[in-house]
């Protein structure tokens, strides 16, 4: 069994999470999959922000859980889920990490999507 790396966010690859003030709605076909006012934004370095919605605003009956895994050596495992209704097209478009790292312990029990495959809007009041 190999070690895996682990790095610490830093000046050279920073990573913040905030408390995103605003609505976080995640739909499919029309049907809404999660909707929110507790989602967590998660920046990485030069990377597009990431919403994390809490795992209790997701209507979880719509997913269904993969053997897929991929490792961040600074935020953990992740593990995958697929949408059905969207066929092929949604197989392992949602992932979270169920113990991340202590730099990003926030977004334990949170989902992330992959926003080409779902329709995420923020909704500012």
């Amino acid at each position: 069994m190999s070690d895996k790396p682990v790095k610490i966010p830093g000046p050279d690859h920073p990573i913040t999470v905030e408390k995103n003030p605003d609505r976080v709605l995640v739909k499919v076909g029309g049907q809404v999959l999660a909707d929110t006012r507790g989602a967590l934004s998660l920046q990485e370095s030069t990377y597009p922000a990431v919403q994390y919605v809490p795992r209790a605003d997701v209507d979880l009956s719509l997913l269904e859980r993969t053997d897929h895994e991929t490792y961040c050596p600074y935020k953990g495992d992740a593990a995958y889920y697929s949408i059905p209704s969207l066929g092929e097209a949604g197989a392992n478009t949602v992932w979270t990490y169920e113990q991340p790292y202590d730099a990003v312990a926030d977004i334990k029990d949170h989902l992330a999507f992959y926003t080409d495959r779902v329709e995420l809007e923020i909704i500012t009041d």
